[in-house]
């Protein structure tokens, strides 16, 4: 039995005690939160859980064997580190960190310790996202040419980070699962409307070593909520619109041919291909169920989560390279030098 406490009790914290609990050989013996309020609720759907508001209750129980961190950003380095040194296996939200910096001394301390450190790219552990990857793989599309994917909603406002810190990590996430390699560099550009200095609306481009190309917008000043993500290969596309309740990929046969040669300019005319649209089937399972699952399976067994620490620290590389690129009105921000 591995014995779990969950950390930051607001928005996601609550999720991550639903799926441990549904799952075998596992527990949520503790949780702990700042807001007593949000401690009394939880404690009225678990009763058999323990709250405090004190985190090194969580830190000095012996019988913990993992927590799972879903505070602010800001937090998580200092959260992470103590549990790290404890001993107890680490489940960070995403971002892992504010900072490149802190990230590598987390996977050290990790490293040193034995333990589990794994970061909660959610999406990753999507049926749908990795059917995707399936059909990039298997060359269904031909070549990936490039991404493009787009977060928008209005609100909900964060104080201590812009949207593309609190949006685009889902997106970079998916981006690099999808492309197999980290970008060599970013552009960033945003504005701030509501918060001076919070950027509410970025627009980032991500450039690859071998050609590959992708671009993430963010927003919080959206009147719609959009989750969607286009990927274009060199025979097919992809249109994965995650608000969509079952088909949420379609993929459409549809390309640009080039004629092979031609002597003079009359000569020369663009094909456009034209085929069907069809949505693949693919089972319903949640993928923070799966995440939750994993990160218990690599406790059991030893083994390197997909989302690991090194997974987070290269999504914080390119947060942090974004941010300078916003600090330099969209400059060209190579990810290598960071």
């Amino acid at each position: 039995m591995i014995n779990v406490a969950v950390v930051g009790c607001g928005y996601w914290g609550p999720n991550l005690i639903r799926n441990f609990n549904s799952l075998g050989k596992c527990e949520v013996k503790r949780i702990c939160d700042t807001d007593e309020k949000r401690l009394s609720y939880l404690a009225n759907i678990y009763p058999l859980l323990k709250t405090t508001k004190k985190y090194d209750d969580l830190i000095n129980d012996n019988k913990i064997d993992a927590i799972t961190i879903a505070t602010p950003v800001s937090t998580h380095f200092k959260l992470a580190k103590k549990s790290l040194l404890a001993g107890k296996h680490t489940l960070i939200e995403k971002p892992m960190t504010s900072s490149v910096a802190n990230c590598k001394e987390l996977i050290e301390i990790a490293k040193d310790q034995k333990v589990t450190l794994m970061v909660g790219h959610t999406f990753i552990y999507s049926p749908v996202v990795r059917k995707i990857k399936q059909i990039i793989d298997n060359r269904d599309i031909g070549d990936l040419l490039y991404i493009s994917s787009r977060r928008l909603n209005l609100g909900l406002f964060q104080k201590d980070i812009n949207v593309a810190w609190d949006l685009a990590p889902h997106d970079i996430s998916i981006v690099l699962y999808l492309m197999k390699e980290t970008p060599v560099a970013v552009n960033c550009q945003g504005k701030s409307h509501i918060n001076t200095g919070i950027e509410d609306v970025t627009s980032m481009s991500l450039d690859f070593k071998d050609g590959g190309f992708a671009t993430i917008q963010s927003s919080w000043l959206d009147p719609n909520k959009v989750r969607e993500m286009i990927i274009v290969g060199s025979k097919r596309m992809i249109v994965y619109d995650d608000t969509q309740p079952l088909e949420k990929i379609k993929i459409y046969d549809k390309r640009v041919e080039t004629p092979p040669h031609y002597d003079t300019f009359a000569e020369f005319h663009f094909a456009y291909y034209y085929g069907d649209v069809y949505s693949p089937y693919i089972k319903q399972e949640e993928p923070l169920k799966i995440e939750c699952q994993h990160f218990l399976d690599c406790i059991k067994t030893g083994s390197i989560p997909e989302t690991s620490g090194l997974d987070g620290l290269r999504v914080v590389q390119i947060l942090e390279a974004s941010s300078k690129s916003l600090q330099k009105g969209g400059a060209r921000i190579e990810v290598t030098d960071m």
